[in-house]
């Protein structure tokens, strides 16, 4: 490839297009150019954008409650009536219909009520989707936006961009090791060696886009630990990397 090609291979990069060699070379060209750095941060960006969704599953309490009215609707069909049945059974008809209906009508208000609760939880957790999103776009795209770039461990790099004035960092990390079940990577705000806990993430191997939880605060940098689900509050394991923030 090219010095030109490189150049322009940033999208394709993302999207994880180019040949095994092509990608060495590229990631080759982006440890020492600041352009393609920050270009494949906001492209990364962008993408994670796109492919936010939000999938609201059925709560436990939803199969109970259709269970408890099920068993007050009669699900056997009648035994056809002889001719000397047929008078007695065409009366219990409407009742028989009536109970029914009735029982579809609670089932299903119950089922309105399920799924009004899980549109308001949908929305919520899209409008929280969207806020962090933003957030994480201004970063990326402000003016004053500073890059560096450094080498993780197990072969991993990271790229945080900070953004003084926004008093914000992002952190974009690419060829992270697969975790274990119960494990997260926590990201740390480097307020004089004191590590102050900057948020979560999962995932592995493709490019991670991640907005420091809180203010730079005067922080001097940051570092990445794999720590238990859910975080801790001081790291307990070797840091994968420890990054000096752009000065």
């Amino acid at each position: 490839m090219t010095t030109a090609d490189l150049h322009t291979s940033t999208g394709a990069y993302v999207l994880h297009a180019l040949a095994p060699v092509e990608r060495v070379a590229f990631e080759r060209h982006l440890a020492a150019c600041e352009a393609c750095t920050q270009e494949v941060a906001e492209l990364a960006a962008t993408t994670t954008r796109l492919g936010l969704a939000v999938a609201v599953p059925a709560p436990p309490r939803m199969r109970e409650h259709v269970l408890q009215r099920i068993q007050t609707v009669r699900q056997e069909p009648p035994e056809v009536p002889s001719r000397g049945r047929l008078q007695t059974w065409a009366r219990a008809l409407p009742r028989l219909s009536l109970a029914a209906c009735l029982a579809a009508a609670a089932a299903f208000g119950g089922i309105a009520v399920w799924q009004h609760e899980s549109a308001e939880d949908a929305r919520s957790q899209a409008r929280q989707a969207q806020q962090r999103a933003d957030e994480l776009a201004a970063v990326l795209a402000a003016p004053d936006a500073e890059v560096a770039a450094g080498q993780l461990a197990d072969g991993a790099r990271g790229t945080v961009i900070v953004s003084r004035a926004q008093d914000r960092a992002a952190f974009v990390a690419a060829g992270l090791p697969e975790l274990p079940d119960g494990k997260v990577y926590q990201l740390w705000f480097n307020d004089g060696n004191v590590m102050r806990p900057a948020g979560v993430f999962s995932g592995s191997g493709a490019e991670r886009v991640v907005l420091l939880d809180g203010r730079i605060d005067g922080a001097s940098g940051m570092g990445l630990t794999v720590e238990p689900a859910g975080g801790s509050p001081r790291p307990t394991t070797e840091p994968l990397g420890v990054m000096a923030f752009p000065a």
